[in-house]
């Protein structure tokens, strides 16, 4: 039983009867479903209305007609159509000059009259797969932003800017945790945004209208420490003229952020330790035993667990602060989430500007491709400083500071160059299924782009702007 290869048809545009008729065989024998158009208008009805997965049209329609601007003309109604539907133009020799122009334009391929029908097949089959790969990929990504469109709509996100599932399940998490009264543990390197977290947690907790008081633990010396932290009555140390009220205590009722407890000192921890067990503490200098009710958030960079087996960290603290663990990836991890944060940033700074801040394509390809190591804190500092050094409206990679200075080399098609280099801006990581399959090919073939394309059954120029697309790059490697 003959087995259809795709869910998608194949969309034949000619005005020659004889030529519609031996395609629709040809395809038919290879389980390719197909429409088929005598004329443009004919054409764009179709794509409309129909599942149509790659469209081969005719580069002309009347019988006197042999320029090719018919075939160019419908090309461009179905780019606004659907930019992204693979086109093959047929062509013969008197319009192949046009057939190939359009291909640097944006069609798939073009086959010159009369065709391999072992090729055609096999470019059509790559194409059918490339767009089901794609039309999923549009269904992950619009599911995705689905979900972080409905937990916006429920949740207060406190102006938090993502696009990662990494950090949307971090998110998820605090939402779902935040109406409860257990002690967090947010971990992450600095600058990845674990206080934002924090107030995403509180927001959406209980204690919203009370106090929200934040705490660098890691930086309280041990002879302020019980000041800071629990307050301290007139007179009770050199330089203390009056009450001075602790941190528990302003925090009553609401929640206390601890940041930095990794640098916490032993007998802060010892203290700290204390005043959880009991839900008591007293002010430095004072007799009278207060009591606290305080929601407890703490975050730290350090690896606690490794700081409890090298001694720095006191177990019985660890899991009093660790009743739920919220663990922020680095940006570099979430390379989903750099163009959006950017994008919001130089929002920002556009306000009351007669034209926004704008982000060249270089300064896109630079941001991705940039490590962080000081995550949203330095991408901030990044944002800031190409507003000051920008000359017009337009961010350049110079701007940003990520000037490599030198022009990036073009890669010989012929010539193996490497594989598949880090995911560019507007790929979905290892989510994309169309990125995933392109890869793989590319991989196979060794990073030679000609046996990639023949893989394929596209040309090389048409791999070249799929590429582009999905923002694939090939490593360069030097010769001998």
């Amino acid at each position: 039983m003959r087995l259809a290869v795709s869910g998608l048809k194949v969309l034949i545009v000619d005005d020659q009867s004889a030529v519609c008729a031996a395609l629709e065989v040809l395809f038919d024998v290879h389980g390719i479903e197909t429409l088929t158009a005598r004329t443009p208008e004919q054409a764009l009805g179709f794509i409309r209305a129909e599942d149509v997965g790659a469209v081969i049209q005719d580069m002309n329609f009347h019988r006197d007609a042999t320029s090719g601007e018919e075939g160019e003309a419908l090309l461009r109604q179905i780019r606004a159509l659907d930019p992204e539907l693979p086109v093959v133009l047929m062509t013969a020799f008197q319009s192949l000059e046009t057939a190939v122009r359009l291909v640097r334009e944006g069609a798939s391929d073009y086959i010159a009259k009369p065709w391999n029908d072992d090729k055609l097949v096999q470019t059509v089959k790559n194409l059918l797969r490339m767009r089901e790969l794609s039309q999923e990929n549009l269904r992950l990504r619009a599911s995705k932003a689905r979900a972080r469109a409905d937990l916006a709509q429920g949740y207060d996100l406190c102006g938090l800017i993502y696009a990662s599932q990494a950090l949307h399940d971090v998110v998820t998490l605090a939402a779902k945790v935040a109406p409860s009264e257990a002690a967090v543990l947010i971990t992450g390197p600095n600058g990845s945004g674990k206080e934002r977290i924090a107030q995403v947690i509180q927001a959406n907790s209980r204690r919203r209208a009370k106090p929200f008081v934040k705490v660098n633990a890691g930086g309280l010396p041990d002879e302020l420490l019980e000041a800071e932290l629990f307050g301290a009555e007139a007179g009770a140390y050199t330089g203390a003229k009056k009450l001075r009220i602790g941190r528990f205590e302003e925090a009553d009722g609401g929640t206390l952020f601890l940041d930095e407890i990794g640098n916490l000192s032993m007998m802060g921890q010892m203290k700290l330790l204390r005043v959880l067990q009991t839900g008591e503490y007293q002010r430095l200098g004072s007799n009278t035993t207060r009591k606290t009710d305080v929601r407890l958030i703490s975050a730290t960079n350090a690896n606690l667990p490794r700081c409890i087996a090298n001694g720095a960290f006191r177990e019985d603290l660890y899991f009093r602060l660790n009743v739920i663990e919220l663990s922020i990836p680095p940006l570099r991890d979430r390379p989903d989430d750099i163009l959006p944060i950017a994008q919001a940033l130089l929002s920002s700074h556009s306000q009351g500007r007669p034209a926004p801040f704008q982000l060249s394509t270089g300064a896109r390809r630079a941001l991705v491709d940039h490590e962080w190591p000081g995550n949203i804190r330095e991408l901030e500092n990044r944002i800031t400083r190409a507003i000051l050094v920008c000359e017009g409206v337009q961010v350049t990679e110079k701007d940003l500071g990520l000037d490599s200075g030198a022009a990036e080399p073009a890669a010989t098609p012929s010539t193996p160059v490497g594989t598949p280099s880090q995911p560019a801006p507007a790929a979905e990581g290892a989510t994309d299924p169309e990125r995933l399959e392109l890869e793989r090919v590319l991989v196979e073939s060794g990073g030679v782009v000609s046996t990639a394309a023949a893989l394929l059954g596209i040309s090389r120029q048409a791999l070249y702007r799929r590429m582009d697309r999905l923002g694939i790059e090939l490593e360069r490697r030097p010769k001998g």
